[in-house]
């Protein structure tokens, strides 16, 4: 048996950076009501403004933008992005503008924002999310967002910590900014998130107050560990059965499932970890949440490289909008972001939590289907 197989748990997708003792850690931190207090101290500071804690990253996202915008008004959005902020969208009662990307660091540019916004016809507002930790040319867009009189929200649950090309830090820029601690983001608590106001707002915004339901806590308390179980059982192929039937009892929560609430905080333990992750994002110098390039035939590249015990078959996004089971309910006009359709179609990234030495076999195997004309990113 050659040594990826013999490795095969490691290279579970699941909790796989709450691997090597992390989730024994997760599984056993106590948090207090103080641990709010300085989560909320140290984001106000760092962020300079009002920061308030949340259940999700959709929730402090939707906060955001019930504070800056009137309902019906229409707010550009990344054409490569998750269900999630979709979600944030509606519940602000907002429309979305999707705005095509370029392949190059899957963000929106000023000629696409361009071309979304004339058929917009209420644009008020811009979310920047920075793709998978690739800062958008912020100075471009800072000054075509003055040009049109438009509100920048930022998204950092994919970019907490990086800098754009003029050293401000993500967060910084916008009239408000919103986390996400959930997982497999640049924070990673398996739940939570707060938003930041930086400006004065347009509306009162009631910080989120209600401590989460048990089942959601028990759900961000155990998951490290069902991961953990899931990589080991898979010595012995029944990892991943473990992990569906432990979905299917609603024991483990998939990522895009976890419902938006704006009444609710994250737990305590969750907020002191967070405050533990924050302080350490300079220290481990400039986040790239994952590397990404595109190959052709998609699904056979997912098959080799699991014959190889690479299980990257968790990929973001594998839609414009992801998940595929909520594609249709956003009514993503394809026909305009022709980019985002053909990355999602094509893009096989991998998180930043795998050395060098582990990807060797992934990287041939990569290598061999990848598309002309684009290399790896990082």
């Amino acid at each position: 048996m050659n040594w990826p197989k013999m490795r095969r748990h490691y290279f579970l997708g699941m909790a796989v950076n709450y691997a090597n003792g992390e989730w024994f850690r997760h599984l056993l931190t106590v948090g207090k009501r103080k641990d709010y207090d300085a989560l909320s101290r140290y984001l106000s500071r760092k962020y300079k403004g009002e920061a308030m804690l949340c259940k999700n990253g959709r929730s402090a996202l939707a906060l955001a933008l019930k504070a800056y915008f009137e309902p019906g008004d229409e707010i550009l959005v990344n054409g490569f992005t998750c269900y999630a902020v979709y979600e944030a969208v509606e519940a602000a009662e907002l429309k979305p503008v999707f705005v095509d990307i370029t392949k190059e660091d899957l963000n929106f540019s000023v000629e696409t924002l361009e071309t979304a916004i004339v058929t917009g016809k209420n644009v008020r507002g811009i979310i920047i999310q920075n793709t998978l930790g690739n800062p958008v040319d912020i100075k471009a867009i800072e000054a075509f967002s003055k040009e049109h009189n438009l509100t920048i929200i930022e998204d950092l649950a994919h970019c907490a910590g990086v800098r754009y090309k003029d050293m401000r830090e993500v967060g910084t820029v916008g009239a408000a900014c919103a986390l996400s601690f959930g997982k497999d983001k640049a924070i990673d608590t398996i739940s939570g998130g707060a938003v930041v106001l930086r400006d004065t707002c347009k509306h009162e915004i009631k910080a989120p107050s209600l401590l989460p339901k048990l089942s959601d806590h028990l759900k961000a308390r155990f998951y490290p560990m069902f991961g953990a179980m899931s990589r080991g059982l898979s010595y012995i192929g029944v990892g991943g059965a473990l992990m569906r039937g432990l979905v299917k009892i609603h024991w483990v929560e998939r990522s895009a499932d976890n419902k938006l609430d704006l009444e609710r905080r994250p737990s305590k333990f969750e907020a002191k970890l967070a405050l533990e992750q924050l302080k350490r994002l300079r220290r481990n110098g400039e986040p790239i949440l994952r590397d990404f390039c595109f190959v052709h035939d998609r699904d056979k590249v997912l098959k080799e490289l699991q014959k190889k015990g690479y299980y990257f078959n968790g990929f973001w996004y594998e839609k414009p909008v992801s998940p595929t089971r909520y594609y249709k309910k956003v009514h993503f006009p394809e026909s305009d972001c022709p980019n985002a359709v053909y990355v999602a179609e094509h893009i096989i990234n991998i998180p930043n939590y795998y050395t060098r030495r582990d990807l060797v076999a992934a990287n041939k195997i990569i290598k061999e289907f990848q598309e002309e004309g684009n290399g790896r990113k990082g």
